[in-house]
């Protein structure tokens, strides 16, 4: 009796199993009877349908994707494997690169400015008052001769772009015979703008002051074909960004470029809830844009380039994306809109979700970095990083002379280093950015090259307060340079105003306008504050001592980049 009951448990089990797997088979089969209308909204797919491209192409293999790092999860964190940066697709792009081995607050009173000279200079006629600016001597000033070591990549030795390895006809049908070498390689002018881009990495800055590739590489950010939608770096992990406090996106573009995209979470008029806390802050795409903006009129000219996209959310992310984890999380809202809500530590949830309009959604596309195969990048703790803890205080709040500290500490001891955090400071206080935990540099320069400014998206959160603590390096340490010090002079005169400046150059981008006027005008409140500091500085300490002249050694409008240093 027993052996008939244990034979009987036997088959029951054996039969279950093949039940399950032909159920698995046949929902591996589903999406190959998926028929798509040729007309009509694709809205009208059901959550339970899978993406064309998984039966047409199998399930793809997982590859090594790193981006952008979101530190406010892991405070400990100090590794740059997240970091924002370009990676291959496989099977396509990995076979179209060679390359040889290689390397408090104040009222706004009335004070006389140490002005110098040349800020008068160049007042601006009727007409672009961008235009005027970049006219200005302070932005002609040129860079010391660039040797193979302040050069990112050797386009002709360190990497090369071959349309024909990756069997892209679309692209390929884009060249012109013209473009090619008498070798049959495409030279480098005519290589994508996204690859032309990391070309002109210097020891320096990303790109040239009047580089047109970047105004072409925006151009590609906002209306490139998006052909899927991000592999994770990890198996475990989806096309989603995993591992941060928000939503992020990985899209692949038709050239082969890719960007990180941040989806619409607060519409232009929000402000940041007065009870939330820095680190559990939105991420705002319109930040994003307005960051990269205001770093290339400050002359910094260290953030990647950002655009604005308006993405169809079935046809640019669903259809395309090859991770059934995000797949998975869309759904037709109650008004008839598309929604997802993806997988990460904040605002992931169905009460959370992204909703399209009724499946358009705005969001920022910034320029993926080159990958860290080809240019590594070393990440540094931010000495004026906070706490990232409700109650704690990190020690520059509570030191006053933490700076004198950070002075005798490499790489602050020596070089530009500190001169770039006060960049930092003032770049990040004229946004409302409190979350500046960690900053990136390229390894190849070694210590003597600029800090990039990433992930700017919590940025432009309330233009009703300005939160001096950010402000808290330059008081301390009352250093500055030259050069950024009379752009900050000549951006609060009236005939170059900051706030009409931004304007100006938000007005190019798709989702115009980018910020509403009560953030434009903060930051003409803030830059005088900014102005308020170093002018309280110079009459403690004196104009020599904060003042660094980085436009020593050179005449006219030339500068050298690096000088003698005082700490």
């Amino acid at each position: 009796m027993k052996m008939i009951l244990l034979r009987k448990f036997r088959v029951l089990i054996l039969m279950v199993f093949l039940i399950a797997c032909s159920m698995h088979i046949m929902i591996d089969l589903l999406p190959k009877l998926e028929r798509h209308g040729s007309t009509g909204c694709s809205c009208s797919h059901t959550p339970s349908e899978e993406p064309k491209s998984w039966g047409k192409q199998g399930w793809p293999n997982k590859h090594s994707l790193r981006i952008l790092q979101d530190f406010s999860n892991e405070p400990s964190s100090n590794v740059s494997l997240h970091s924002l940066e370009r990676v291959p697709v496989a099977g396509d792009k990995s076979q179209a690169f060679r390359r040889l081995d290689h390397h408090g607050q104040r009222g706004d009173r009335k004070r006389q400015f140490m002005q110098d000279a040349g800020v008068d200079k160049n007042v601006p006629a009727k007409g672009s008052r961008l235009s005027a600016l970049y006219d200005h001597p302070l932005y002609k000033t040129s860079l010391p001769p660039l040797t193979d070591e302040d050069t990112l990549f050797n386009v002709n030795t360190d990497i090369r772009f071959d349309p024909k390895a990756a069997e892209d006809q679309a692209w390929a049908g884009e060249s012109n015979i013209d473009e090619f070498s008498q070798t049959g390689e495409l030279t480098a002018d005519s290589y994508p703008n996204w690859l032309r881009f990391h070309i002109g990495i210097n020891r320096y800055e990303l790109y040239s002051r009047h580089n047109p590739v970047i105004d072409a590489l925006l151009k590609d950010l906002a209306t490139q074909r998006i052909t899927s939608v991000g592999e994770s770096y990890k198996s475990a992990q989806g096309a989603m960004k995993s591992g941060g406090t928000q939503l992020k996106l990985i899209m692949t573009f038709q050239n082969y470029g890719q960007a990180l995209f941040k989806p619409m979470k607060q519409t232009r008029e929000q402000e940041t809830p007065p009870d939330f806390f820095y680190f559990s802050d939105f991420e705002r795409h319109n930040a994003e844009i307005a960051a990269f903006h205001l770093d290339k009129i400050l002359d910094f000219r260290r953030v990647p380039p950002v655009a604005g996209r308006l993405a169809n959310m079935t046809k640019e992310i669903r259809d395309v994306t090859r991770d059934k984890k995000l797949w998975r999380t869309f759904f037709i809202s109650p008004a008839n809109n598309v929604c997802f809500y993806g997988e990460c530590s904040y605002y992931c949830s169905t009460e959370h979700a992204l909703c399209g309009k009724p499946d358009q959604i705005e969001g920022s596309l910034a320029a993926f970095l080159p990958d860290l195969a080809l240019a590594k990048r070393k990440t540094w703790r931010n000495p004026w990083r906070r706490s990232y803890h409700k109650r704690k205080k990190a020690e520059w709040e509570v030191d006053p002379d933490y700076c004198e500290e950070v002075k005798q500490t490499p790489p602050y001891d020596s070089g530009t280093r500190l001169l770039d955090i006060m960049d930092m400071t003032i770049f990040d206080f004229l946004m409302g950015n409190m979350d500046r935990h960690h900053y990136e540099t390229f390894e190849k320069f070694g210590n003597e090259t600029f800090i990039i400014h990433l992930d700017n998206g919590r940025g432009f959160g309330k233009h009703s307060h300005d939160e001096l603590s950010i402000l808290v390096p330059l008081n301390q340490c009352c250093r500055v340079r030259k050069s950024t010090h009379l752009r900050l002079q000549l951006l609060a005169k009236e005939e170059y105003k900051l706030s009409v400046l931004m304007a100006e150059s938000l007005v190019r981008d798709r989702l115009s306008p980018i910020l509403i006027q009560p953030h434009l005008d903060a930051m003409d409140r803030r830059l005088r504050q900014v102005l308020n500091v170093l002018s309280d500085c110079i009459e403690k300490e004196g104009y020599s001592y904060v003042v660094e002249d980085d436009l020593q050694g050179y005449q006219g409008t030339d500068h050298a980049h690096n000088g003698p240093r005082r700490r």
